[in-house]
């Protein structure tokens, strides 16, 4: 009777070995799906060729904006494949007192432009709406006039 009980303890071992190899077994091939590529690595891949593609003409481009009786120039900055920055160039101090908004609402075009938003995603406020408006018409066009084909 005792070599029966020592059978009995050595096949609970293996019970419980097959049960944990089983597991692991499972947790492997749960790893190996969550990280294969599929469908979204080739997405990326795809993504990451378009953004290599050159859709501008770089260098920087200006253009004079008209706003009310002043003439503002407009300074674009662009790279290959994205907007650097836009800025006011020779701004003078009495459109600076009449305007007041005029630079840091082109700073905040500017920054969603250089973080990769489109013109059409550019979120306008409601306190300087119109001259936002302006501004973004003139970079769409400057956009659209250095654009590769």
């Amino acid at each position: 009777m005792a070599r029966t009980k020592i059978v009995i303890l050595q096949l609970r071992e293996l019970i419980y070995t097959a049960i944990f190899v089983g597991i692991g077994i499972v947790l492997l091939i749960i790893l190996a799906i969550m990280f294969w590529p599929g469908k979204e690595g080739k997405n990326e891949q795809v993504s990451l060729d378009q953004q290599t593609e050159e859709i501008y003409e770089a260098g920087i481009y200006t253009k004079e904006v008209k706003i009310g009786d002043t003439t503002l120039d407009l300074q674009l900055s662009l790279d290959e494949n994205c907007v650097k920055s836009v800025e006011l160039i020779n701004l003078d101090e009495s459109v600076e007192t009449m305007y007041p908004l005029m630079e840091p609402t082109v700073e905040k075009i500017s920054e969603q432009l250089s973080a990769g938003k489109s013109v059409d995603e550019i979120v306008l406020s409601e306190e300087s709406q119109y001259t936002e408006k302006v501004i973004v018409e003139s970079v769409s066009e400057m956009l659209r006039e250095h654009e590769k084909q």
